[in-house]
């Protein structure tokens, strides 16, 4: 795996014609370690990638890093370049760490890196598998492995991220802000039929639909009533509706009832944080930022944010960063490779080697080097 730094121009080209006469196959990966323990973490999940690609044998990762930061936001004002979607459109994915610092605005941060990307590329499926891990106590009693076993699937390019709204008469009595959530029909129903598909391979062929439609009667009733349109689709997909509030009750309460998981952009960012917490930690929960038509490159991403009370500490746990990077893996065509990575992951959690966000004493290098010596070790 060669890694080189802001290097925009050797983004472009396609896969094919960069790997001209090499056997190998090559993926050019965008590197954005980001704020806090994102370089952290974002390192441990390179060399877990550089240990499946020795192993495997098979391909090989061509890794450009970008600065894109809050550093740089202080530096110039903006966390990314104006033209940063033209650099990393010809790559074949991203591997994002976290964007966030304290002495910085949220919706700052946010709206200057994170959601440009994610909106501009048209990555609006964001799917968040959730599942207790081997040697990982979830907080549920009598709750283990096998129990809570969940894929969220998250609408990511508009409802109440959309961006819609503004202010009047700022800092006066009559100040007015608006906020305005947008739901079109493309957009439910794209997701829907993307929700309904991970369902219908599952097992238990089980979805659930969130929604507040009870006191948002425009767009959640659309919600709702697009959402029984595409499930006469999948005939063989059972599926439900559960108002959001009583979806948190049932995620703690009987979470072998659920299974595959749809909701707005908003909503699903709550329960997703939930859905990590019940497994463990929010440092074991993944995410990928999905353009289902491959129009642009996919973002993958854990979703535990920049953490900034433990950063250089050493302790930040890299399970949600290999479980991102197996979920980055299958995206680029690599399935023996993102299962081995799994397995691995898999083996050093109940092996007991865990960082203190899961009961244990191990440094992020500790699991590191653990999980780079399972996929070595690993005879399958």
């Amino acid at each position: 795996m060669s890694v080189s730094q802001l290097d925009p121009a050797g983004g472009s080209g396609s896969q094919a014609e960069r790997q001209g006469s090499n056997p190998l196959r090559t993926y050019k990966i965008a590197s954005i370690p980001a704020d806090g323990i994102g370089p952290e973490v974002i390192a441990a999940g390179l060399q877990a990638l550089e240990a499946l690609a020795r192993r495997d044998g098979g391909f090989e990762l061509d890794v450009t890093e970008f600065d894109w930061s809050s550093e740089r936001y202080r530096k110039t004002g903006a966390l990314m370049p104006e033209d940063g979607r033209d650099q990393i459109k010809d790559f074949d994915a991203i591997f994002f760490g976290a964007v966030g610092a304290p002495d910085i605005p949220d919706h700052v941060t946010l709206w200057g890196l994170r959601l440009p990307l994610c909106q501009g590329f048209d990555q609006y499926a964001n799917v968040r598998p959730t599942k207790i891990l081997p040697g990982i106590t979830s907080p549920l009693a009598g709750v283990g492995p096998g129990d809570l076993d969940w894929v969220i699937v998250r609408e990511n390019s508009e409802g109440e991220y959309s961006g819609i709204g503004g202010r009047a008469h700022r800092g006066l009595p009559e100040e007015v802000a608006t906020e305005v959530s947008i739901f079109t029909r493309v957009g439910v129903e794209r997701i829907m039929r993307y929700a309904f598909k991970p369902a219908q391979s599952r097992p238990r062929k089980l979805l659930t639909v969130v929604t507040k439609s009870n006191a948002q009667r425009h767009g959640m009733v659309m919600w709702d009533e697009i959402a029984a349109e595409v499930g006469k689709d999948f005939p063989d997909v059972t599926w439900d509706k559960m108002l959001v509030d009583a979806m948190t009750v049932r995620m703690v309460k009987s979470p072998r009832s659920l299974d595959t998981i749809v909701a707005t952009n908003l909503h699903a960012d709550i329960l997703s944080d939930l859905a990590g917490a019940l497994a463990g930690s929010l440092g074991v929960a993944p995410t990928g930022n999905i353009d289902p038509e491959r129009r642009y490159p996919s973002m993958f991403e854990p979703i535990h944010g920049s953490a900034f009370d433990i950063t250089g500490k050493g302790i930040a746990n890299p399970v949600a960063t290999f479980w991102t990077a197996s979920q980055m893996l299958e995206h680029l065509g690599e399935a023996d490779a993102a299962r081995r990575l799994m397995r691995a992951v898999e083996k050093v959690c109940a092996d007991g080697i865990l960082t203190p966000d899961v009961g244990g004493d191990a440094t992020t290098r500790q699991v590191t080097d653990a999980v780079c010596e399972a996929i070595r070790g690993e005879n399958i």
